[in-house]
């Protein structure tokens, strides 16, 4: 049997990055069904709280959607309080029945925060600005992390770059990339 958690690391790859003014965040396009590629264009990330937040996930396409639906609903609880509404999303996702079988990560940024949930009832802040989720992830953040101080490279470039390796190496992943980004100055 499949550990809960670990199935939502596994199908896609979604890497966010804060960088001389922007954050961005971007996820492959790639949906596998087992070892078979259904479609190679997907997107994965999500504008919401009227275009103030970003997000992207990994897990099951489905559960995904349920949880930009409630997540949504918490930014409309609490607007321009992401972290807020974010321990609230993540309480209940921990706390419901029904929530508590979603098998999904999540990825959200907004000018001020970048943040990891998952179904654990984990908030994760990361102390540098970079975020790697999924199957790719843990790639995509390590080459992020190795060239996020490189002055010749803004944060899309790096994004760009890191996910380019992270499709080298993971097959899951794939090199259709979706960007969305932010001015958080």
């Amino acid at each position: 049997m499949q550990d809960h958690n670990s199935a939502s690391w596994h199908g896609t790859t979604i890497l966010s990055v804060r960088k001389g003014g922007k954050v961005v965040i971007a996820g492959d396009g790639q949906v596998t069904m087992g070892n078979t590629i259904i479609k190679s264009n997907a997107k994965k990330l999500r504008r919401l709280g009227g275009d103030t937040v970003l997000a992207g996930f990994a897990g099951a396409t489905a559960d995904a959607f349920a949880l930009f639906e409630r997540l949504e609903a918490k930014l409309e609880q609490y607007p321009r309080q992401l972290t807020r509404a974010c321990v609230e999303l993540a309480k209940d996702w921990r706390t419901d029945r029904l929530l508590r079988r979603l098998e999904a990560m999540m990825a959200v940024v907004d000018k001020e925060v970048s943040l990891v949930l998952s179904g654990t009832g984990d908030v994760l802040e990361p102390e540098n600005g970079v975020i790697g989720i999924g199957s790719g992830g843990p790639y995509a953040l390590a080459a992020a992390r190795a060239l996020i101080d490189r002055p010749d490279l803004d944060a899309e470039a790096v994004v760009r770059r890191s996910m380019a390796i992270a499709a080298e190496i993971c097959v899951f992943t794939n090199s259709n990339v979706t960007l969305e980004s932010l001015d958080i100055k």
